[in-house]
Formats: structure tokens, sequence, C-alpha cells
């Protein structure tokens, strides 16, 4: 026998249309519940998303290192020292921590105050200049777009060579000119452009990252006369091991290295990506406990209108139970058809208010996009399918439990005090 049929439905339906206004108001609750749940997991993915995206594919178990100065006198060394890296501690961070996954030490040169350091033909400009390895672009990766990034044969032959930012390419180039072979002078020296690139962020730090110019870290150490001289470390935790732990590390063994006194915590500074990461993490566990408490709360106070409702129809058809079950209807048979009722009114509402959840969603994101209003705080809100079938799931079975009360109450009823019912 099926669970559910034709007639079964016509009977739903018959009651439906005897009680408009209250299965109306009756549904509406449901669908404002689901409604307002998938809003607000929708909003909450678009805060993730918006956060993400300002970190664009950086790695998650990465830190940045780089010197100050001394604030404790040690060893005879008055405070006030400058803590400058060097190629040695590059060689001594790497033999003696083996958690490192990746390290890239970095340099940078800006355009003095009011002045250009980038010709090409007639055109000028001030650019960030950044000497890096290749390791760099493992761990904070941008979009290649043309060419290629900085490789090893370029670190080892000190090659001339630059990946630009997508920016300097609109600013130095022709709409449709090729850039890769072309040289452009940088200092009064010039670089063969081998590769364009562009910032996977979406923030203020993406333009400024679009206008950056990269070349091989020791090609800017010999042709800028900066010796073995380190600006800072960009470094990688290997799988399982601790960021924390390897930038204290690391701390230790460049104090130990330029003799800084081991109490001394502003000699040397530090940003922890993992960290932050860590707790942007567990802020959104926290937002989306939220957001599955109050929409299920919300939804739940629309179910226990419809276990209202389906006891007022209980009672309204008290006479009709009894001469059901005088013909010889089993309890299980009445339980099953107010239950049926239940999860049919629950459902269906639910699902309009889903599919309306969803579409409020997509008009927005289309808007954002439409707009250019994607920012670093909010973007691409959207509901995951697994969560979007966990509601209806939710749903379903709150309209069986719904029905449950109303369905016991109506078999309660014996048959004899049923037909007497008036």
């Amino acid at each position: 026998m099926n669970f559910i049929n034709t007639d079964k439905l016509q009977e739903i339906w018959f009651t439906i249309k005897q009680n408009k206004l209250r299965t109306f108001f009756t549904a509406f609750g449901v669908s404002w519940g689901i409604f307002m749940l998938v809003v607000m997991l929708g909003a909450g993915k678009g805060l993730h998303n918006g956060v993400s995206t300002g970190m664009g594919d950086m790695a998650t178990n990465s830190m940045f290192m780089w010197g100050n100065r001394t604030t404790v006198p040690y060893k005879g060394f008055p405070r006030g020292r400058f803590v400058q890296f060097e190629n040695e501690d590059t060689k001594a961070l790497i033999d003696q921590l083996p958690e490192i996954e990746y390290i890239a030490p970095r340099l940078q040169v800006f355009a003095a105050q009011g002045q250009n350091n980038v010709v090409r033909k007639e055109r000028t400009a001030a650019y960030s200049i950044q000497g890096d390895y290749p390791d760099y672009n493992k761990i904070d990766p941008s979009n290649i777009l043309q060419g290629r990034f900085i490789n090893n044969n370029d670190i080892i032959d000190k090659r001339k060579v630059v990946v630009i930012g997508v920016r300097v390419l609109e600013e130095m180039f022709d709409k449709d000119e090729n850039p890769i072979g072309e040289n452009i002078k940088i200092r009064g020296v010039y670089f063969r452009v081998v590769g364009v690139c562009s910032s996977k962020k979406n923030d203020q730090q993406a333009e400024q990252e679009n206008q950056q110019i990269f070349m091989p870290f020791t090609t800017m150490q010999s042709t800028y006369n900066m010796g073995n001289r380190v600006g800072w470390y960009s470094i990688t935790a290997k799988e399982g091991a601790s960021a924390a732990e390897l930038l204290e590390k690391a701390k230790v063994v460049i104090k130990s290295r330029h003799s800084i006194a081991p109490e001394d915590g502003r000699a040397i500074g530090s940003f922890n990506v993992e960290e932050e990461y860590l707790k942007m993490a567990r802020l959104f566990i926290g937002i989306n406990g939220l957001i599955w408490i109050v929409g299920i709360g919300t939804l739940f106070a629309g179910v226990i209108g419809v276990s209202n409702i389906m006891l007022i129809i209980v009672k309204e058809r008290t006479k009709e139970i009894g001469v059901q079950r005088a013909l010889g209807a089993t309890p299980w048979h009445i339980r099953k058809q107010i239950i049926i009722e239940s999860v049919l009114l629950t459902s269906v509402s639910g699902y309009i208010g889903l599919v309306a959840g969803v579409g409020l969603l997509e008009l927005i994101n289309y808007a954002l996009i439409a707009f250019g209003a994607n920012t670093d705080m909010f973007a691409h809100p959207e509901v995951d399918f697994e969560k979007a079938v966990t509601a209806l799931i939710i749903l379903v079975v709150s309209g069986a439990i719904a029905g449950l009360i109303p369905a016991n109450r109506a078999v309660s009823i014996k048959p004899i005090d049923a037909l007497r019912d008036e």
C-alpha cells in the first residue's frame, strides 16, 4: 500500500481550501522561518567570502619577520641598534629549522618622493620594486596573466628580468602591445619583461600589488649595491608544524646571530598569518552557530504553529476520525493521515521560503557585481547546497514531529466518543 496516494492528496487539498486564511498564515510562519535561515546563512557566507577574498590565496600557515631597533643593551652593544638581516641568516634558518616549508627573503626599492623610477620610451612612472625568490609566489600567489614568474635560474644567474603588475602593463604599454621580451628602465638599468601578474586579493592591497614590479632577489642586491642585505622574510611552516612555534624559533636563531637580548621583544617585528586566520575562522564558526540557533528557533516557531493548527484540525474532524475508527481504520492509519498533512504543509511552505531566500541572495549578488560593490568585507552571498539540503531535512523532520502530537491526540479518542462529538 502506498504511503500517500491521489485520494489522500485530494483530501488534504480540500481541507486547505476550506480554511484558506488559516492555512496561509500557518504556511507563512514556516516559509518565513526557512527564508530567514537561508538569508542569514547567505549573509554569513558573504562576510566570509569578503574577508577570504581580501587574503587571496595567501598560505594560511605563513608568517613575516623583519628587523627593528633593539630596546635592550646586550653583550656590550647599546640599545637602539638596527637589526639588519643578511644572506647568512637565510642559510642559518634553513639549516636549523627543518619545520620550514618555504622561505622567501625579500628586498624592496621605493621611488624617491616626487620622482619617477621607471622609464619606457616617453613614459615614466613611480612603482614599488620587489626583489624576490620564486618561493614567494607559493606563499602569496599571484595570477600569472602572461609569461612566467621569477625562476631559480634567474636567481643563480642574476638575470636582469622583471615581472610587472597588470597596472604597470596598462600604464607603460599600449593596449594591444605584447610586453613579453620588451625592456623597461628601472633606476637607470634596463630589464627585460618576462611576465605579467595580477593580485588575487580584492582590496586596497590588491591595487598596490598590481602596481609592483618583481625582479630576482640576487639581481636587486647586485644591481643596486645592497651587498648581502635582506629586507624581511616570508616563511611557511610544513604541514603539521605550528607557525607560531616556528616563528619563535626563527626569532631565537636571528637573536643569537645578531647578539640581541633574548628578552628583547621589539627587536624583531613579525606578523603571524596563521594566528590571524585562526581568529577569523573561530569568529565565523561562532557567527554560523548563532545563525543556525536563531534560524532554527524561527523555524521551530513556525512548526509549532503547524502543530497547533493540526490540533485544531483534529478537533474539527473528531467525528470523521470516529467513523474511520468504527469502520476498522487502525491507529497507524490515523497517525499516518495526520502526519502526512503536517509534513506536506511544512515541506511545501518551507520549499517556497527556501526558493525565496535563494532568489533574494542571487538578486543581491547580481546587484553587487553589477554596481561593483563587492568589498573586502562582503562579497558573493550564497548558500552551500549541503546547508540547503540540511535545512530541508530539518524541515521535513520538524513537520513529522509537529504532526505527532495531533496524531496521538486523534488516536487517543475512543470511536464511540468521537461519533457522539458535535
